[in-house]
């Protein structure tokens, strides 16, 4: 299945809907609810079995999946600002929360879950300008200069990667209890 070109038309989420992806823990995906179908331009089974960066946009720079990635292998949830790319070209922003699943018994992993709500303008806004400086940093200089540069920019700010996220996500009040309520509900 080749990759759709991006045609600079940006769909409009329902803030109040959620897209819910499951993946094994190589990132193939096993499961995605209604709107995460809808939403992508896929049907069920174009997605169900793909690598997750089917919908990946060619404007997010790899260093945030390399940290979610290192997170997840380490067990740790991340959030992050993702601008995704839908079977039709149209692009749509969303704040995810991933999350490892492990078994109980063996402590290895059975699966990621993602949750994504539509991310604000003011959250785009903020995101979008590091994205494109460290996309172009990878391009002239590969991923291990804009994962140095991402550093020295949290650095320069005295935040870590959560400090810096949470602060332009808002992951406080209301929108914590979304996450987590959407984590019940699908037995994340």
């Amino acid at each position: 299945m080749n990759s759709p070109t991006p045609n600079g038309n940006q769909l409009k989420l329902d803030p109040k809907k959620y897209i819910v992806s499951k993946t094994d823990p190589k990132g193939v995906i096993e499961y995605g609810n209604d709107y995460f179908v809808e939403i992508s331009g896929y049907q069920s089974h174009e997605l169900i079995g793909r690598p997750h960066n089917i919908i990946r946009h060619p404007d997010m720079p790899a260093v945030v999946f390399k940290m979610m990635w290192d997170r997840l292998k380490q067990h740790r949830n991340i959030f992050a600002v993702v601008k995704n790319l839908a079977k039709d070209g149209s692009h749509y922003w969303v704040v995810t929360e991933f999350e490892t699943k492990l078994d109980p018994l063996t402590n290895e992993i059975l699966h990621h879950s993602a949750y994504r709500k539509a991310a604000s303008q003011d959250v785009i806004d903020a995101v979008a300008p590091l994205y494109k400086k460290l996309l172009t940093i990878e391009r002239e200089s590969g991923l291990e200069a804009s994962e140095k540069y991402f550093a020295g920019y949290l650095d320069e700010q005295h935040k870590s990667y959560d400090e810096f996220i949470d602060e332009i996500i808002g992951n406080k009040g209301v929108f914590k209890f979304f996450f987590q309520a959407m984590k019940k509900m699908f037995g994340g």
